[in-house]
């Protein structure tokens, strides 16, 4: 939504419907911090990892490095998710890299394929975690989003905020795109912004493309060896990724945004041209392996999170799994 960020005639409109977000995302919040209504406390740390805002802030590339950097201090963690998108006849769900994003989701699948780690979906965080820690060991189990939802309890959180959309207008839903106040990031444990650094960074991330790789032979090209190409992208910022190949040096003849989580036929693509490459995210050709053609890239991104609070976080979160080891 363009009007999220600036403050038109819309916004003002939308406020007493803001309002009422506000009081009840408030009152049931308040009800679970009196208990009245009950939360789950996995008997593993909980990291959740989420934003304020919706759209796409940038999460799955920092669940995928939190996965790693924890492998590297010795801690097995499993990741859960609500698997938006995914039309499994059954919750919870084991994803593994051979899932099929349909039944799965695609970003759980991403995640499964990147990091070898278990991952399990369910609209049920209970019974995810549950699952996992049924069927692998997990020292700690990442959230992926979930920020709002207070019927987990949590022991640390992370949020994931894109750079340069910020909060936007500053208001809550409808008339802005947060899902809680701005005051909320006062009770963060860590705040990660995509892209650059602004004045809520505890750390940057940087998400940097090395190759592309062809759907269908799986061969691996510098970026620099492409001088025109179509691009699609659909994710919560398709122009984040329309830049960073032209960033690259890459003429995009044309682009075409989807909207996040698109579910893709063939029939989507026959309107591009096929006499030249045809990019894509890591995140979309999970969707497209069944009928992809031999034109047709995606592009990994390595992550990178910068500053000097990182390695705090990761200390952080060792040690809350060693005092549940006690």
């Amino acid at each position: 939504m363009q009007f999220w960020y600036s403050r038109s005639w819309i916004t003002w409109l939308l406020c007493p419907f803001s309002l009422l977000f506000w009081l009840i995302s408030t009152f049931r919040r308040s009800l679970f911090r009196f208990d009245v209504l009950k939360s789950y406390r996995a008997p593993v740390p909980v990291v959740v990892v989420g934003n304020l805002s919706v759209g796409g802030n940038g999460k799955t590339p920092a669940v995928i490095w939190l996965v790693e950097e924890l492998r590297k201090c010795g801690l097995n963690a499993g990741v859960i998710s609500r698997g938006y998108g995914s039309q499994a006849k059954t919750y919870p769900l084991l994803v593994t890299p051979t899932s099929d994003p349909v039944q799965a989701g695609d970003e759980p699948v991403l995640i499964a394929t990147r990091t070898q780690a278990p991952v399990c979906i369910s609209p049920n965080r209970q019974q995810a975690i549950e699952c996992l820690l049924q069927h692998t060991p997990c020292d700690v189990i990442i959230s992926d989003d979930g920020l709002q939802h207070y019927k987990l309890q949590r022991d640390v959180e992370i949020v994931i905020m894109d750079a340069q959309r910020g909060l936007g207008n500053g208001f809550l839903l409808p008339a802005g795109p947060l899902r809680e106040l701005p005051s909320r990031l006062q009770s963060v444990d860590f705040i990660i912004t995509n892209g650059a650094e602004n004045q809520y960074s505890d750390a940057v991330m940087l998400l940097k493309p090395q190759y592309a790789v062809n759907l269908v032979t799986k061969a691996q090209r510098p970026l620099n060896e492409f001088n025109h190409a179509t691009a699609i992208a659909g994710i919560g910022n398709p122009p984040r990724f329309f830049a960073m190949l032209e960033q690259q040096g890459i003429t995009l003849s044309e682009t075409q945004a989807f909207q996040d989580h698109q579910a893709f036929t063939v029939s989507l693509f026959d309107k591009f041209d096929k006499n030249q490459p045809l990019f894509m995210t890591e995140k979309d050709a999970v969707k497209c392996l069944a009928f992809a053609q031999e034109n047709w890239w995606y592009v990994p991104v390595t992550t990178e999170i910068q500053g000097n609070k990182t390695q705090q976080l990761i200390q952080k979160i060792a040690q809350k799994c060693g005092q549940k080891s006690k």
